[in-house]
């Protein structure tokens, strides 16, 4: 066996892209959470955090419902259009734009992760992408959502799955990674 050469890498020259006012926001925001909108978890306080969200940039439609344990990371990154829901423990990490479309449900302890780090580069920088997820889409619990992904009208994601490619319209995937189970057939009632 041969000896591999190891690569010594220095992280002391790694370089923090977020500068110091998007420092502030977050500190603040972070502030705001704790004490204001993560502990009106009653349901009769949604108005309330959106209200909160809304004063941090996010673009929520009125009929939006997040539950007070879904985490935002940036509320200025986030759109949510009709009748969506982040539910219980959803972890929003946008650091990019995330746009979630009408009547689509995240179900609880989701992440939707909008960036990553290059790992073709010795100092590991971040990297970002946009996640869009169209309308009437569910996204079941316990699901991870990768950085530039967009999930496409009507589609399914079953519980558990990680997804890292685009999902199709009116399809159903599930897995690790992701993959079609069925297309998704709407009976008439």
């Amino acid at each position: 066996m041969k000896n591999e050469e190891r690569l010594q890498v220095d992280l002391s020259f790694y370089r923090n892209e977020w500068g110091i006012r998007d420092k502030l926001k977050r500190a603040c925001w972070n502030v705001v959470y704790v004490f204001a909108f993560r502990p009106l978890s009653l349901s009769a306080f949604n108005c309330w955090r959106l209200f909160l969200l809304r004063l941090f940039g996010a673009k929520l439609h009125p009929t939006v419902h997040i539950y007070s344990s879904a985490r935002i990371w940036a509320p200025w990154n986030l759109e949510m259009d009709a009748y969506s829901c982040l539910a219980p423990h959803v972890d929003c990490y946008n650091t990019d734009l995330i746009k979630i479309g009408a009547h689509t449900i995240i179900s609880q302890k989701s992440y939707l992760c909008a960036s990553s780090h290059d790992i073709s580069n010795p100092c590991h920088p971040l990297i970002t992408a946009p996640i869009v997820i169209e309308d009437q889409v569910w996204i079941a619990a316990d699901t991870f959502i990768a950085m530039g992904v967009k999930i496409k009208q009507g589609a399914v994601v079953g519980a558990r799955s990680c997804v890292f490619k685009d999902v199709e319209p009116w399809t159903v995937v599930g897995g690790n990674p992701a993959r079609e189970i069925k297309k998704r057939i709407l009976k008439s009632e």
